[in-house]
């Protein structure tokens, strides 16, 4: 299933991911959760991901602070920093993907998240999902962000109607964005 979707969405145009990830950015901006927050962590997008940052952030309220973590792969955690110039303190992490520079950001407490953007692979209409074989946001969202409303962002072709064989370990979302609008997965 994982490689099924992603496969799917690799074979999405830049032009057609730039334009369907700004269709759910707006859908985004309309969850109650994510109007009202104060702080966002953000994945950042790489490869063929539903993007992010930098256009993400004008869909998000006033005031509302961005958040984007870093892999920390010998303790195979997360670490989140707040972000307030993305183009100067972000390089390349862990895989290659963007991630904060800690000489360049402050570190942020997960217990004041209010909303987690979530990435992956594969995902169902109940709130499963795949991620890429790691756990890294299933452990911290357990663990380290429990309060925090997790929404995960993906085209419409990555979303199945069959529930997906999910562990126990598995961590369920509480609202899907794609293109065609939001699922309420509570």
């Amino acid at each position: 299933m994982r490689r099924e979707m992603l496969a799917a969405r690799d074979a999405l145009s830049p032009e057609e991911r730039r334009q369907k990830s700004a269709a759910i950015h707006a859908a985004l901006a309309g969850i109650g959760e994510v109007a009202s927050a104060r702080l966002v962590m953000v994945y950042l997008h790489f490869r063929s991901e539903v993007e992010t940052l930098p256009d993400l952030g004008d869909y998000l309220p006033p005031g509302c602070r961005i958040a984007a973590p870093r892999t920390m792969v010998a303790a195979k955690q997360l670490e989140i920093y707040r972000l307030t110039d993305p183009v100067r303190q972000l390089r390349p992490g862990y895989c290659g993907i963007p991630e904060p520079d800690p000489q360049l950001c402050r570190r942020v407490n997960p217990a004041e998240l209010d909303v987690v953007l979530v990435p992956g692979s594969a995902f169902d209409r109940r709130g499963g999902r795949l991620g890429y074989g790691g756990g890294y946001y299933d452990r911290f969202l357990a663990a380290e962000a429990p309060q925090a409303t997790r929404i995960g962002l993906a085209f419409a072709i990555q979303v199945t109607d069959q529930p997906l064989a999910l562990q126990p370990h598995d961590q369920r979302l509480h609202y899907l964005v794609t293109e065609e609008g939001v699922l309420d997965c509570r």
